[in-house]
């Protein structure tokens, strides 16, 4: 299994305290020689100073940390300023998205609609500078019009200069797949990695999966429902059940794994332990 790209991502800590833990989380994911870490975005770019001063401080461990850019709720101006100071401080990777816009806001707000015009837009301005990771939904966005016209507009993300996709996470290997075939089929072959979420919490998980069009297969959610008031239970059953789709994915072929660690180290860890990554 040597030879597979492995990656980190956190949230923004809202405190000088989160983000000291954070930056101790990392340092022990460091050990397992990742290609790069990345920090995500709120709504509407409602946490952009925090990404910024969040992706500032891991570079300081790993240079190749990604900040995430959304476009969706902010202007063209304000996009193309983050842009330029991603550029001029040294970052050479952006995860550029759609992103959602905060509850209460209409959706049309802000210039670029879609992540393939944010590529566009970083490519027109910086050319080849940064590496672009963009969404991929093995499982269809929850707001696409069908499946067919959610591999399209994977395909125009790539098309308009992104690099390689990563996914929401999922637990049907079957379903990752599926979509690389579909993708296959109308000649798009950038690399997809898979986007894995470690099962921490059983009530965080359903919500969260819930909003997101991340399937819970009704064998995991019973299994799950039964375990939920025993936090080890779920940690050891959720260790088990996400080495084993790691170990699919690897065994079909996927590039490697992007980890959704909810700034924590140890469930990542354990995974990763398992597969001798």
């Amino acid at each position: 299994m040597t030879g597979k790209r492995i990656s980190f991502e956190f949230f923004p800590p809202k405190t000088a305290e989160g983000l000291d833990k954070l930056l101790g989380v990392q340092q022990k994911l460091l050990a397992k020689n990742p290609e790069f870490f990345s920090c995500t975005y709120g709504a509407g770019g409602s946490t952009r100073d925090n990404t910024i001063n969040t992706v500032n401080r891991l570079r300081g461990q790993h240079p190749d940390t990604a900040p995430h850019l959304s476009c969706i709720g902010q202007s063209r101006e304000e996009l193309v300023e983050l842009i330029n100071h991603y550029r001029d401080n040294g970052v050479t990777r952006i995860v550029a998205l759609r992103g959602d816009l905060p509850s209460g806001m209409g959706y049309a707000q802000g210039e670029l609609k879609y992540a393939d015009d944010l590529v566009a837009l970083i490519r027109e301005i910086s050319g080849d500078h940064f590496t672009l990771e963009v969404a991929a939904y093995p499982e269809m966005h929850p707001q696409a019009r069908s499946f067919d016209d959610d591999i399209a507009h994977f395909k125009r993300k790539i098309d308009a200069g992104a690099n390689h996709g990563i996914t929401q996470y999922f637990y049907n290997a079957d379903a990752y797949g599926f979509y690389l075939d579909a993708l296959q089929k109308k000649g798009c072959t950038a690399p997809v990695y898979p986007g894995i979420m470690p099962i921490l919490n059983v009530a965080n998980l359903l919500r969260f999966s819930s909003t997101c069009g991340a399937d819970i297969p009704r064998w995991l959610a019973s299994k799950l429902n039964d375990i939920k008031d025993d936090d080890a239970a779920v940690k050891a059953f959720g260790t088990e059940i996400v080495t084993r789709l790691c170990e699919r994915l690897l065994a079909m072929g996927a590039p490697g794994l992007h980890f959704y660690t909810m700034n924590q180290a140890g469930p990542t860890l354990k995974v990763l332990d398992n597969l001798g990554l």
